[in-house]
């Protein structure tokens, strides 16, 4: 079977069944695990957002998807040549991966027998379903659902270990400028994991909010996750955030509970590893009960490095 991948989480998902031989072709953005670097890119970015600031980014993807402008071109010669059994893709976030429109459009033009599977969960069950469904199209049914009990015994350990802790209030910064509440499964995933979202709603897309917003609500921990990148870009733009005025007022910071993650691998694709990061996000907000345990490149506390950010 040749199985295409859209997005780097279904690229995730087919590693994590056994199932990289059988993958054909991957984005440009697929670089977990290491493997998939070496597949033919069929989907290139059309945008480096290591070159760019924060607010250049969303700029960038704003004026481009208000006036029709995918973020994504589709390598349509190698499809055709190819000619792949499976695409899947998401119609979950056009910022994250080419649009569903723009796949069915390629995929028509491709072999009858081309099936495609469009991805959109909300919540951690919804990923989990993902797997299975990926799984069942590549035959591999089994291997899903031991996959995916072992993610949910996961889930199940930290949710009972934190159960009766006291809820801490959190903010998960998915963007800086402007500023980003999360949504979909992050809210969720601080709730298992003995805090409350104080901005973002589980199941809901995240949404743009005032800065004032979350100095009202006087998050207690802080967790810096910028969608795509790792923990060392989401230091590296912690000065648009310590220049806002309240930044020094927040009860995080003035005791130095806020943390940068790796957002990339552990928050923002909907795959295996989100358990992951369920599990990094319990340590961060209760390490007494959890431990901290953290390699560097997965988090580091920041909370003290503000003067040297301004």
């Amino acid at each position: 079977m040749k199985v295409y991948s859209f997005l780097p989480s279904a690229t995730e998902m087919v590693y994590a069944l056994g199932l990289g031989d059988q993958l054909c072709g991957v984005t440009n953005e697929c670089d977990y695990p290491p493997e998939a670097r070496t597949k033919p890119v069929v989907v290139q970015s059309l945008i480096d957002p290591s070159k760019m600031e924060q607010g250049e980014i969303d700029w960038k993807v704003v004026n481009d998807i208000s006036h029709g402008h995918g973020l994504y071109r589709i390598n349509r010669d190698l499809l055709l040549k190819e000619k792949p059994d499976l695409v899947i893709t998401q119609e979950l976030c056009d910022v994250c991966s080419v649009s569903l429109r723009d796949v069915l459009k390629t995929v028509s033009e491709l072999a009858k027998e081309c099936r495609v599977i469009s991805l959109e969960p909300h919540g951690l069950d919804a990923v989990f379903d993902d797997i299975t469904t990926v799984g069942s199209a590549c035959d591999a049914g089994e291997r899903a659902a031991r996959l995916v009990e072992s993610l949910r015994a996961r889930v199940a350990s930290v949710r009972e270990a934190a159960k009766d802790l006291p809820r801490k209030r959190v903010f998960c910064a998915e963007w800086y400028d402007p500023i980003f509440a999360p949504g979909h499964w992050v809210p969720e995933m601080v709730g298992i994991a003995g805090g409350v979202e104080v901005t973002g709603k589980a199941g809901q897309e995240s949404m743009k909010m005032p800065w004032q917003d979350v100095v009202s609500r006087d998050p207690e921990v802080i967790v810096l996750m910028p969608c795509g990148f790792g923990v060392e870009r989401a230091v590296a733009d912690l000065g648009l955030l310590t220049r806002l005025e309240g930044w020094d007022r927040v009860t995080a910071v003035r005791n130095g509970e806020v943390y940068a993650v790796d957002g990339s691998s552990y928050f923002s694709r909907p795959g295996p590893r989100l358990v992951d990061g369920l599990e990094l996000l319990a340590k961060i907000i209760h390490p007494d009960v959890f431990g901290w345990d953290v390699p560097a490149e997965k988090a580091v506390r920041v909370g003290a490095v503000r003067a040297a950010m301004t």
